[in-house]
């Protein structure tokens, strides 16, 4: 992230793709929680690195009684204020730039470091600085080679699987990753990868779901049969889900 770069603006909608779908919110937020779940150390504290509008920051607050949160854009903070509790601690800052006062046993990192312009650059800050010995990291991206982007390649929509559109550049990615490039990433870091998983297998796209889920069509066994397909083949998921630990 740079000071040229206008993160309100980023964190708008623009005229090809929302910034946040009634999918991510309603469907993608509660099994990224479910996927956290046996990994969460609920009694130690914990940092979320990029809490946009505070969707899913309001869920984390329900789960930690110790929750800081980092994010560059002013505006999104004063939104997410309205919907967690006083006691959230939010940080105006640049993931570059901040200094934080102590390590952490939870860091939340989700659907921010495809937005980054130096992404190995902060991940080794977390190594190095904010985890803590015993802490994990939570290490959550779009993912390449969901069946969704595919099949937009096959349409000719976009041009291969991990390009960056310009509606995604509009809302600052600077990549796409797979779950290879991903694990890359987090070892050049400096990481240990303890855990390497997917979030829900998805065939269809963002604005497809959010029609359906509108519908009766959808039920919610259908949803865990999503999820649970996605553990079996983590690299056809929406996401993809690291789980690293602090390396030496």
């Amino acid at each position: 992230m740079n000071a040229q770069r206008d993160y309100n603006k980023e964190h708008q909608d623009n005229e090809d793709r929302k910034y946040s779908y009634g999918f991510d919110l309603d469907v993608m937020h509660p099994y990224m929680l479910r996927s956290f779940e046996p990994f969460i150390n609920k009694e130690g504290n914990t940092l979320e690195l990029g809490s946009s509008r505070g969707d899913f920051t309001k869920r984390l607050s329900e789960l930690f009684s110790s929750l800081t949160c980092v994010e560059a854009s002013s505006e999104a903070i004063e939104e997410a204020k309205q919907k967690v509790p006083s006691s959230v601690k939010f940080i105006n800052n640049l993931f570059e730039n901040v200094e934080l006062p102590k390590k952490y046993d939870n860091i939340i990192f989700t659907h921010v470091l495809e937005h980054l312009d130096d992404p190995i650059k902060i991940l080794k800050r977390i190594n190095d600085e904010w985890l803590s010995d015993r802490g994990r990291l939570f290490l959550v991206t779009p993912n390449a080679m969901a069946p969704s982007r595919q099949i937009a390649v096959k349409m000719g929509l976009i041009t291969h699987n991990s390009a960056v559109t310009p509606a995604e550049e509009e809302h600052g990615h600077r990549i796409t990753y797979t779950l290879d490039t991903l694990e890359r990433d987090a070892k050049a870091a400096g990481l240990k990868v303890a855990h390497r998983s997917g979030i829900f297998f998805k065939a269809l796209a963002n604005f497809q779901w959010d029609r359906l889920l509108q519908t009766d069509i959808i039920s919610k066994e259908y949803l865990d049969g999503c999820y649970e397909l996605g553990q079996q083949y983590p690299e056809l998921c929406s996401s993809i889900f690291l789980l690293c630990e602090k390396g030496k």
